[in-house]
This record gives structure tokens, C-alpha cells and sequence, in this order.
């Protein structure tokens, strides 16, 4: 951990990491809480995480092809600064006729972040190396949840003190700026691996398609993926009028409640980059999302929020180990010319099976109620966990060379 904390450029997209994170947390609770405010319709709830989460689907893999080719610094650097501006445009949903501008803007937002996340993701191996990607994953996956427990609860307090929560758009807005400008500051060769000429931007998205089916690793990765969130975007959808309409409980409670999971996944970060060496990503990734499915299914008994609360802690344990072992095997399989694709393709198919997921949200609470929810979703995930077992039980770690395991 130390060593990877002496790479400056390390630390600068660390930092632009956790600081765009606060920023997320605020306006993600912001905008679930505003849609339930306006509306009290769970519909409202869920077509808003949908407009938040569609662009992903729509556009990830072109998105992907096309970080292949750019250089990844100033990719992520113009991502931020247009969303640095775009996220002020909530400020003007103050009624329910309005809810249209804010499902507009959250689109036109996350269409700007397609670009973001992939680079990152295939600029951290160019910073780190191969052999110090778990670590860095873990600690950035720890470091990211803190930001994210403080950001959520920070929106909260807001929500619950403050007439209109235009305040946490204008402060995401800042976060955004304060990103762009540690990006910058980073010194790694950002420039594309492939230079010259490219073939049509659906041939390059077809390659990347190519690589992920073909790469029993990164199947299983897709696989547990998409399968998990099949079954955790309704439970995501839920969790806030499970909160505050089941439970009865104050919205300034998402700020504790987000510090109980992310207190967990603190210390499992601390933990999987101290045992980088001894455990498998494979290992991490099967454990972590049975263990995460059993206790989501739990929370359908949950009858207070102070169970709600011991539940969610213990789901923390399990959240780190899957988002950083799914993202070093990505990582440490994939060619550097193709990371781009690779990742916007895994993005592409949990994003699918997210939306589809939340968009039967409503449906299926008035179908088998919000409790059956969480418990259908909470075993879908082990189902994910089995799925995963089932690929790469006998497949041996990916190299470090980053040559794709058939």
C-alpha cells in the first residue's frame, strides 16, 4: 500500500477518483430523494435511476471504442468539465411537471461519463503496472466508499434541513472541476496504444465483443456481472422508499446507513490489498458476491432501521472484494490496446441487466411486495456466485503479461 501511495500520478487519480465520488453521492441520493419528494411515485423513483443508468447501455461500447483511440487524460479531463456544467441544470427541477428536465439532464450526464470510467480504467494499469493492480484496486475501492458514505450523508442532512436541495448540484458541480484539475496534473503517457489509421468504429466495438465471449475469464466476469445485477437494480431502486415509507424512518438516516456498509468496506479494502498476494481474484470474486447475495436477501426480514442498519455493515464486507477482484481480472487479461472496449463491454451487459431490473422495480414490489424484492434479488446474486464458480474453478490465474486465458 505504501508503494503504490509514492506513485504521484497514482495519487493524483486516486484523489480525482474520491473527490468526483463525493460529488456522485451527493447528487445520486439528491436525485432519488427529489423524484420521491415531487412524485411519491416509486415509477418516478426507478425511471430516474434508469435515465442515470441508460446512457451506459446505449452508448458504452462506441464510448469504449472510441477511449481506445484518444488520448485518456484529455478524455477524462473534457468528461468532467461537461459535467461539471450539465449537473447545474437540476437546480431548475422544482416541481413534478419539471421531473422531464431532470430525467433530461441525468441522461445527458452520464452520456458524458461513458467516456470517464473506461478511460480510467485503462489508464490505471499504464500508472501501476499489472502486478499492483489488486492493491491499487482495493485501495481505491476502500477510499471511494468513504467518499461515498460522506457525500450520501451529506446530501441527507441536506434533504432533511434545507428548503431546496439545489446546494448538493452546485457543490457536485465543484467536485467535477477539482477532478479535471488533478487529472491534468498527471505526467503517465496517456496517448493511445494503436496510432494511425482505425477501422470503422463497429468493427473495433465487434473486436472488443470478440475478445470478452472468447476469454473464459472475462465471460465469467460478464456473467456474474450481468447476473448479479439482474438482481440488485430492483433492490437499488427500493432502498429508498424501503427506508423511509417500510421502515418509517427519517431521510437524514441515509448518512448513517451509508457509514455502516462503507465502514466494512473500508476495512475488507484493507484487507484484500494486504492479502494481494495470497488470494486469488477469482477467489474474491466468487466469496464476495455469495456472501453480498445472502445478506441483500436478508434484509427482506429487516423490521428496523437499526437492522437495516447490521445488515447493510455486513454486505459492506463482501461489495469491496467483488468491484476490485472483477476489475483486476479485467485488468490484468485484456491487452492494453483493447482495455477501452473491454471495459465499456462488461459495463455495457451489468448496465442492461441493471435497467432491466430496475424497470421492473415497481412491478415487482406491488407483484411479491419490497421485502420479496430483497430476498429475490439477494438470491439471484448467490446465483451469479455459483455461475462464476462454475467458469473458473479449474481456470488458472489470468498471466501478468495481460495476454487473454481462452
Amino acid at each position: 500500500m505504501k508503494a503504490l501511495l509514492k506513485i504521484r500520478d497514482f495519487r493524483l487519480l486516486w484523489s480525482s477518483q474520491v473527490v468526483s465520488t463525493f460529488g456522485d453521492a451527493l447528487t445520486n441520493l439528491a436525485l432519488l430523494i427529489t423524484a420521491q419528494r415531487l412524485t411519491g411515485s416509486v415509477a418516478a423513483v426507478a425511471t430516474t435511476a434508469i435515465a442515470v443508468a441508460l446512457p451506459r447501455l446505449l452508448f458504452g461500447l462506441p464510448a469504449g471504442a472510441l477511449v481506445d483511440r484518444w488520448n485518456l487524460k484529455r478524455t477524462m479531463v473534457l468528461s468532467d468539465l461537461g459535467r461539471m456544467v450539465t449537473v447545474l441544470g437540476f437546480i431548475f427541477v422544482t416541481s413534478a411537471d419539471r421531473m422531464w428536465v431532470l430525467y433530461a439532464v441525468a441522461f445527458v450526464q452520464a452520456t458524458l461519463g461513458t467516456f470517464f470510467d473506461p478511460s480510467r480504467t485503462a489508464f490505471t494499469p499504464r500508472v501501476v503496472g499489472k502486478e499492483r493492480l489488486l492493491a491499487a484496486n482495493s485501495i481505491s475501492q476502500a477510499s471511494v466508499v468513504i467518499a461515498g458514505v460522506v457525500g450520501t450523508a451529506v446530501a441527507g442532512v441536506a434533504a432533511a434541513s434545507l428548503d431546496t436541495i439545489a446546494p448538493v448540484f452546485i457543490g457536485d458541480s465543484l467536485t467535477f472541476l477539482v477532478s479535471a484539475m488533478l487529472v491534468a496534473r498527471v505526467m503517465t503517457n496517456a496517448d493511445p496504444v494503436e496510432k494511425g489509421a482505425h477501422p470503422p468504429i463497429w468493427a473495433s466495438v465487434r473486436e472488443g465483443l470478440s475478445l470478452m465471449t472468447s476469454s473464459r475469464p472475462l465471460r465469467a466476469v460478464m456473467i456474474g456481472a450481468g447476473v448479479a445485477m439482474l438482481g440488485l437494480g430492483a433492490v437499488n431502486v427500493l432502498l429508498v422508499p424501503f427506508t423511509v415509507d417500510t421502515l418509517g424512518v427519517s431521510e437524514i438516516w441515509f448518512g448513517p446507513l451509508e457509514a455502516a456498509q462503507v465502514t466494512s468496506m473500508v476495512m475488507s479494502g484493507a484487507l484484500v490489498a494486504g492479502l494481494a498476494r495470497r488470494l486469488r481474484p477469482s477467489q474474491l470474486l466468487v466469496g464476495g458476491l455469495a456472501g453480498a447475495g445472502a445478506v441483500v436477501a436478508a434484509v427482506g426480514a429487516a423490521n428496523s432501521v437499526w437492522h437495516l442498519m447490521i445488515l447493510l455493515f455486513l454486505v459492506g464486507w463482501f461489495v469491496t472484494p467483488v468491484q476490485a477482484s472483477a476489475s483486476t481480472i479485467l485488468q490484468q487479461t485484456v491487452p492494453m490496446e483493447l482495455m477501452g472496449r473491454a471495459g465499456s463491454g462488461l459495463s455495457t451487459v451489468s448496465t442492461a441487466a441493471n435497467v432491466a431490473s430496475m424497470a421492473l422495480a415497481g412491478t415487482a414490489a406491488v407483484a411479491i411486495g419490497t421485502r420479496g424484492v430483497f430476498i429475490a434479488g439477494g438470491l439471484v446474486t448467490v446465483l451469479a456466485a455459483l455461475m462464476v464458480w462454475g467458469l473458473l474453478r479449474n481456470q488458472p490465474s489470468p498471466v501478468a503479461s495481460g495476454a487473454p486465458a481462452a
